[in-house]
């Protein structure tokens, strides 16, 4: 493995052994595989071991092979390679965060116009910017009163290339005569055309996306539509799933079997409810459980010990009148820890319809 020394060691010292060839090799002068492989040995073997986990083999029998031909790296072809990653990320994470426009008008106040240019240009040749970037930091009421007269296809749209969370916080607030209208266009939403993205773009007065590409772009479909009821309040959800129950009982059933509601808790085993439980406060658990079936409840007495299940129908008997709202709040909130720990790998959650349980 290639060694890193300071750049005046690099020529070597008379009388200890042949003198190596000083490189004159600058870091802008590097292919990015090189970059990379100075990166890589920068790092040290530990990590980029943990890196190498997540590339194909291809990509790391090149690697290796650039980090093979590696002689000496000089501390300035070092810095100048780790100063290029350090700039990328930043960029990436502004881009993320907020969109092209955003990170240009970032950079350009920390490192310069051109310096920002340069960057956007390295990264905007290999990213793909989603449609619709420009409204990623608008209040999801200010976007509401901005789409809601729209066609119900249009909204459909937006709200499939939106963060479900903000597209979640949209559909609950529109008028519920079309929300499952919106809902089964997200569902039944499969690719479009980009021309017709960017007459939508032009038709909100708003400026385009840069796309990268004049392929058809994937976004809706049952996936989307079911991460964004998991979001919406339970009221807004049921209505929905109603209405396309009417409309649409297959499509429905499809949304329903892949959705998670608190009822569901039933679909755990008794570990990972105890896990679930551990996170709940016995006050609001107490709330969820109100008006629920007794298999929902009788679930939830058999993972607590004695002492903590008699203090929770304790808690339940002695509970005032609780608004039906505060219930599906409360019910929501531990469907979220639910899926928290799922997306932890805490826990495994069978959907309605599937066969295997939990493991």
């Amino acid at each position: 493995m290639a060694k890193v020394v300071p750049a005046e060691q690099a020529q070597g010292a008379q009388g200890q052994g042949p003198e190596k060839k000083k490189s004159t090799r600058k870091g802008k002068d590097l292919t990015g595989r090189q970059k990379a492989a100075v990166f890589l040995v920068t790092l040290g073997s530990e990590i980029s071991a943990e890196i190498f986990k997540h590339l194909r083999e291809d990509e790391i029998e090149a690697l290796t092979f650039e980090i093979a031909r590696l002689d000496t790296i000089e501390s300035e072809e070092r810095d100048s390679v780790l100063m290029e990653f350090k700039e990328l990320m930043m960029a990436q994470d502004f881009i993320t965060s907020g969109g092209i426009d955003y990170a240009r008008e970032l950079l350009e106040k920390s490192l310069g116009s051109q310096k920002a240019v340069d960057i956007i240009n390295r990264l905007t040749s290999s990213l793909q910017v989603r449609p619709f970037d420009f409204i990623r930091r608008t209040d999801p009421a200010h976007l509401l009163n901005f789409i809601q007269q729209e066609h119900p296809q249009t909204i459909a749209l937006i709200l499939a290339y939106l963060e479900p969370q903000k597209a979640s916080i949209i559909l609950g607030s529109l008028p519920h005569e079309i929300q499952s209208d919106v809902a089964k266009r997200i569902a039944t939403m499969d690719r479009t055309d980009p021309n017709v993205l960017r007459e939508v773009e032009r038709v909100l007065e708003k400026k385009l996306s840069t796309l990268s590409s004049e392929d058809y772009t994937a976004a809706g479909g049952v996936e989307n539509i079911v991460e964004i009821l998991n979001m919406v309040d339970r009221s807004t959800e049921k209505t929905i799933i109603e209405s396309l129950e009417e409309e649409d009982p297959e499509l429905a059933e499809e949304i329903k079997k892949r959705m998670f509601v608190f009822e569901d808790i039933v679909l755990l085993d008794d570990r990972a409810i105890q896990k679930v439980l551990r996170e709940v406060d016995t006050a609001e658990l107490a709330k969820a459980l109100r008006g629920v079936e007794a298999e929902v409840q009788d679930k939830i007495f058999h993972n607590m010990s004695k002492r903590a299940s008699a203090l929770l129908k304790e808690e339940m008997e002695y509970m005032g009148p609780v608004r039906l709202k505060d219930v599906e709040e409360t019910q929501q909130k531990i469907v979220s820890i639910i899926r928290k720990l799922e997306d932890q790998g805490e826990i495994v959650v069978a959907r309605s319809g599937e066969d295997e349980m939990v493991v």
